[in-house]
């Protein structure tokens, strides 16, 4: 059995702003949280300069949003010159966790914040050494007494281990490209992991090397009480650039995805197309747990 996404009739939900300096050229990889009553995202925006940006928007039903007029977080330290990039938002022991890439001339690296508001942050700076690293989102509850990240050395999915949510180890190599699949390249995580009762599910993100790399979306189940365990893979992607804004943009071919929601019987994907659009496709979580069973 394998699954296709639905994208949204509104797609896409919208696109660079002229009139901001820091979001004229492109916005993509969004974040997304919903509380109950509001949908909260963060997203990736690059202007003149092209220094990446996380824009805030909000939304009452996941589709129709209102954005803030300016950044509500910025580059602060010379790690994150060139900029922050790609978060994930994990909703954990009452703050709202953002994972996100540190990039600079010092290299690509993982970095980590926390909000109660996604106004004001408080930040812990880079919390993996390793460059390049990115991909990475945590866990939304401890597993075993420990706290779990998932991050992205390349090729290959990882799991990392905390006590304090500061300081990691145990790294270990969860997944890997197949070869002559559609995820041949390279993996990387796309949003927080989400507990269901057939395993923890995970959105990825594959490349297939091709003239030009193609990016695509998949699922992963997890085994529930030790994550470094693979239960199941999709097979054929669940989604992958066709519409024209997907496919000729800022990077060509591209839906990469750095959210996924529950949102009554559905699951909600955001997604980048081609790094110049946010957009939104849906799944019955009915149809995500036949995957899962079979």
């Amino acid at each position: 059995m394998e699954l296709k996404l639905q994208r949204h009739p509104k797609n896409p939900l919208f696109g660079p702003n002229p009139n901001h300096l820091w979001e004229s050229r492109f916005v993509f990889n969004p974040a997304v949280a919903y509380d109950g009553e509001l949908f909260h995202m963060l997203y990736r925006a690059q202007g003149e300069d092209m220094v990446s940006r996380l824009g805030y928007a909000v939304s009452v039903d996941g589709v129709n949003w209102n954005r803030f007029e300016k950044p509500v977080f910025t580059p602060s330290t010379q790690a994150e010159l060139y900029g922050v990039e790609d978060p994930r938002i994990t909703y954990l022991e009452g703050y709202y966790y953002i994972n996100y890439t540190a990039y600079s001339p010092t290299g690509i690296k993982v970095a980590m914040a926390r909000t109660k508001n996604f106004i004001t942050y408080e930040r812990f700076g880079t919390i993996l050494p390793e460059s390049p690293n990115k991909d990475a989102a945590l866990f939304p509850e401890k597993i075993n007494g420990k706290y779990v990240l998932i991050h992205r050395i390349e090729p290959d999915i990882w799991l990392a281990f905390s006590d304090d949510l500061i300081h990691w180890d145990n790294y270990v190599s969860i997944a890997k490209p197949r070869k002559d699949s559609w995820d041949n390249l390279k993996i990387g995580a796309g949003a927080p992991p989400i507990k269901t009762e057939h395993g923890w599910l995970l959105l990825y993100h594959g490349v297939e090397k091709a003239a030009r790399s193609i990016y695509r979306l998949g699922f992963i189940l997890l085994d529930l009480n030790d994550p470094t365990k693979v239960i199941k893979r999709s097979e054929e992607p669940i989604l992958e650039p066709e519409e024209e804004w997907e496919i000729f943009g800022g990077v060509p071919n591209v839906v990469f995805s750095d959210a996924m929601v529950r949102y009554k019987d559905k699951y909600y994907v955001y997604y980048g197309g081609a790094d110049n659009y946010i957009a939104l496709a849906t799944i019955d979580v009915e149809e995500v747990e036949k995957w899962a069973k079979s």
